[in-house]
């Protein structure tokens, strides 16, 4: 079938809007009419080049990053099954989880599905299947998709891996944004850094996925949750998430910490910039009480190898970094989970879109990203 997509054809460069073709699933793939996609800054990773690998390690793997259809965060109705697809029929309302889940390796076995083996496919754009293409240019060049997705298409060909029955009454432009950005940081909160009732926790970073880190701390019973950017109004929007007191650098912040927990500090700090880099890791870990822990899941340049940090400190007062990836989350229980706490009234989605788009504008709505305008932007189709 004919479609569009927005496609990235090289680093650097801004999306490209144009008529595709799209093949029919194959044995285990489904296609997805999507009702909409959230503008996440992971694309913008592959804008920047943060994401892209180097060209030798690509061409040692065989893999041709670009062209590639970007997004990541969608949600929408299944319109057509390959064979041998036994979870989903035509009808069926999915979430599309950005890391596929077999529930077949050894991290799916030990309910690690964050880190389930098909994540190895992440950035090489084909089908898990059998790594080849159903998304073609016009010209016939086969086409990547985003995270095995591709979101930014009004439809798309993804395996059964990636798809997570939702119910039919919640509304999928909402259902969209926990197919990352809501559950990456609500479970940088609550999975990842374990916030228990009572705790002081900081969270770096108040875009998609660090509003969501302050409501997952809050909901998990934190005492003191601080909400860290340097853009005011997204600093006063943290409130309505659950954020107890805001700051406008991590200076500002420690300085507060250390006033409201008597030298203490905080027991849980979270970093959810739009890009991470190694010069804020040590003034985090600086923040962080005597056996606290630090969660990055902020996105780093894939090449960075410099940090900041004080490893005499780190051992002797026994404090804990750690990594994140989708919250350290099980999307085939916590989509589903999210989403009821969304249908009861307790998670609070509508409040983060900030701005809709068309997928013409596309551009436009990552550059309102970058101006600090949007929460989480989102194309409606």
């Amino acid at each position: 079938m004919q479609t569009r997509a927005a496609i990235l054809w090289e680093a650097g460069t801004d999306w490209s809007v144009e008529d595709i073709e799209l093949d029919d699933p194959k044995a285990g793939e489904i296609k997805v009419k999507l009702a909409a996609s959230g503008l996440c800054h992971s694309d913008e990773h592959m804008v920047t080049g943060d994401m892209v690998l180097d060209p030798e390690i690509a061409a040692l793997l065989q893999l041709e990053q670009f062209p590639v259809i970007g997004g990541h965060e969608g949600a929408g109705e299944v319109v057509e099954v390959g064979p041998g697809v036994t979870t989903l029929k035509e009808g069926d309302h999915v979430v599309l989880g950005f890391i596929p889940s077999c529930g077949r390796c050894p991290s799916c076995a030990m309910g690690r599905q964050h880190l389930c083996d098909l994540g190895a496919f992440l950035l090489a754009g084909r089908q898990v299947s059998d790594f080849t293409a159903r998304h073609h240019s016009k010209s016939g060049k086969d086409l990547g998709i985003m995270c095995c997705t591709g979101t930014f298409s009004p439809y798309t060909v993804v395996n059964e891996a990636t798809c997570v029955k939702i119910d039919d009454w919640l509304p999928l432009d909402k259902a969209a944004l926990v197919g990352c950005g809501v559950t990456t940081g609500w479970g940088s909160a609550v999975n990842a850094a374990d916030v228990q009732p009572g705790e002081t926790v900081v969270v770096i970073g108040l875009g998609g996925i660090g509003m969501n880190a302050v409501q997952g701390a809050a909901m998990a019973g934190a005492r003191h949750v601080v909400a860290v950017d340097t853009v005011e109004w997204k600093r006063e929007k943290s409130a309505v998430f659950g954020s107890t007191h805001t700051a406008a650098s991590i200076e500002e912040a420690a300085a507060m910490v250390s006033e409201m927990t008597w030298g203490a500090q905080a027991d849980k700090a979270i970093l959810t910039t739009g890009v991470a880099t190694g010069d804020l890791i040590g003034p985090m870990m600086g923040m962080v009480t005597k056996g606290g822990r630090a969660v990055v899941t902020a996105v780093a340049p894939i090449a960075q190898e410099d940090v900041k940090l004080n490893l005499f400190d780190l051992a002797m007062q026994r404090k804990e970094l750690v990594g994140s990836i989708f919250g350290n989350a099980n999307p085939r229980r916590d989509i589903p989970r999210l989403l009821r706490l969304y249908d009861e009234g307790k998670l609070k989605l509508d409040e983060l879109v900030t701005s809709t788009y068309a997928l013409d504008d596309v551009n436009k709505g990552y550059q309102d990203m970058r101006d600090g305008k949007n929460i989480r932007g989102m194309i409606k189709y």
